[in-house]
């Protein structure tokens, strides 16, 4: 039993990656499913699809690697946050399609406790925000929309929970019905300084408490998965978000590392120690991780749109086939053009938080083409992480804040946008040598908790870099860049 599985479902695809002894990757499975749109702004998933894709690839890359159950020591699961599921408590049948983080729907519901003055309030217990990315929201649109849900909820007969606590609960068998500190700490329900749900919010936005998940260490007994899933029981160990997995992946242990993963969006994390802080600068006080009982806050930023602006070329515009073929085109543009895209395809995020803001293209010319497309997409996603250290740094004045930021994710492969992010930032950017962090999280948090993986000091040492990019823009371009991306942003949040 030497082998962790690592689940990592996506906003996009669903990915099972197995890892030996020694965390090195052995064998990886990927499957895409589709996304659903009902309307303007609004972003679903099937439930169904998001089990069969994980249920399918953690089987392929057990063949893959040609090795059976019994040769796993543990899983851990990591996904995409925030995301919300209801689902009967005997049959396990959702009674909606997944809302997924990105939905907009709910900002009526989030505007009118706002107007009604909660969100300080919200803000003290969760450290979050009144926007609809969160779970909270999500959930009571459902309870209040689909026939006799609430009924049935206070009868008992529903759950609520993320991606997480739904494939818990799948995997087990409906015997465990948990999540960990991380994504309870995303719903909008949940008390951060306390450690545990809280009433005052359940209130507030008419959730019975009994439907939601017992909350659990990030390392910890999730129980085990039902035989008939991969032929012997394998325990379910270590559960974290994908931002807080990758976190953990990239090592961030120390008071002032930060972070920041590029995938479907782009999510920033300052570690602030045992000490939450108050955002002044709409960022979310949030818990990186937990063990044995004791929580690790964070400073977070959040970007909606990051991976999925290369997908917006792909699949929008057309102007490519393939997300690698983003650099060279990139590359090709015109430099004395300066085209600007404020990515606003669901709203801003942080730490504008402007949900009814939608994208806008500034500075276009007769000869704009898809070359300058191109690099003012990769260009957006550097002049957004800035956005967010830039507040990071100046809600935690005089904090030891590491100036290195580490990345990850699939838009670190390019070379190109790395070295514009360190160009913009003005700061070194490291890239680790295993990308996969978020997959790396998950899996030391079960094999720590299995026995099999080093502590936290040991687990810090391992890492290792593939590349670090050093800044080489002069400040003055640097300035002038980042001037005319904050009009931009202004312009665009004037015209909503």
């Amino acid at each position: 039993m030497t082998h962790i599985l690592a689940i990592d479902q996506g906003t996009t695809s669903s990915r099972a990656i197995l890892f030996d002894r020694d965390m090195q990757i052995k064998a990886v499975a990927q499957e895409e499913f589709p996304q659903h749109y009902p309307d303007s702004g609004w972003v679903e998933h099937d439930p169904a699809d998001i089990w069969s894709s994980v249920l399918r690839t953690s089987r392929e890359v057990m063949r893959n690697a040609a090795i059976s159950a019994t040769e796993v020591m543990a899983i851990g699961i990591t996904n995409q946050r925030e995301t919300t599921l209801v689902w009967d408590s005997e049959t396990g049948e959702p009674i909606h399609n997944a809302i997924v983080w990105q939905d907009r729907r709910t900002a009526p519901i989030c505007e009118a406790l706002r107007s009604d003055g909660h969100e300080a309030a919200v803000t003290e217990k969760t450290g979050l925000l009144l926007d609809p990315y969160f779970s909270g929201t999500k959930l009571k649109w459902i309870l209040d929309t689909v026939p006799g849900a609430r009924e049935r909820a206070q009868a008992g007969k529903l759950l609520f929970g993320t991606v997480d606590s739904f494939l818990i609960w799948k995997l087990t068998g409906g015997k465990v019905h948990a999540t960990d500190a991380t994504n309870a700490a995303r719903t909008l329900l949940y008390n951060i300084h306390r450690g545990g749900w809280s009433r005052l919010m359940c209130e507030l936005l008419e959730i019975p408490v009994e439907m939601l998940p017992e909350v659990r260490d990030c390392a910890s007994d999730y129980g085990e998965t039902d035989p008939e899933h991969f032929g012997e029981p394998i325990p379910i160990l270590g559960v974290a978000g994908d931002q807080q997995a990758a976190t953990i992946g990239q090592a961030c242990f120390a008071p002032g590392m930060m972070k920041s993963t590029y995938g479907t969006g782009c999510f920033a994390l300052l570690n602030t120690g045992a000490t939450p802080v108050a955002s002044t600068n709409r960022l979310l006080t949030t818990v990186a991780y937990q063990f044995n009982g004791q929580p690790t806050y964070a400073l977070e930023g959040s970007i909606f749109v990051a991976g999925a602006v290369v997908q917006w070329l792909r699949d929008g515009l057309k102007i490519i086939s393939a997300a690698p073929e983003s650099q060279p085109l990139a590359e090709a543009a015109d430099p004395s053009q300066n085209v600007i895209l404020v990515p606003a395809f669901t709203g801003l995020g942080a730490p504008y938080w402007h949900p009814n803001s939608r994208g806008a293209i500034f500075g276009l010319t007769r000869n704009t083409g898809p070359a300058e497309f191109a690099r003012a997409a990769l260009e957006s996603v550097g002049f957004q992480t800035r956005d967010l250290l830039e507040a990071m740094r100046s809600d935690w004045p005089g904090s030891e804040a590491d100036p290195v930021l580490r990345v990850d994710g699939g838009m670190t492969a390019s070379d190109w946008g790395m070295q514009f992010l360190a160009d913009i930032l003005g700061a070194p950017v490291d890239r680790p040598e295993i990308l996969e962090t978020t997959a790396l999280g998950a899996a030391w948090l079960a094999g720590m908790e299995a026995g099999l993986y080093p502590d936290r000091d040991g687990f810090a040492a391992h890492w290792s870099r593939d590349r670090r990019f050093e800044p080489l823009m002069a400040d003055d371009l640097r300035d002038t860049k980042y001037a005319a991306w904050k009009r931009a942003v202004q312009a665009t949040i004037a015209a909503s």
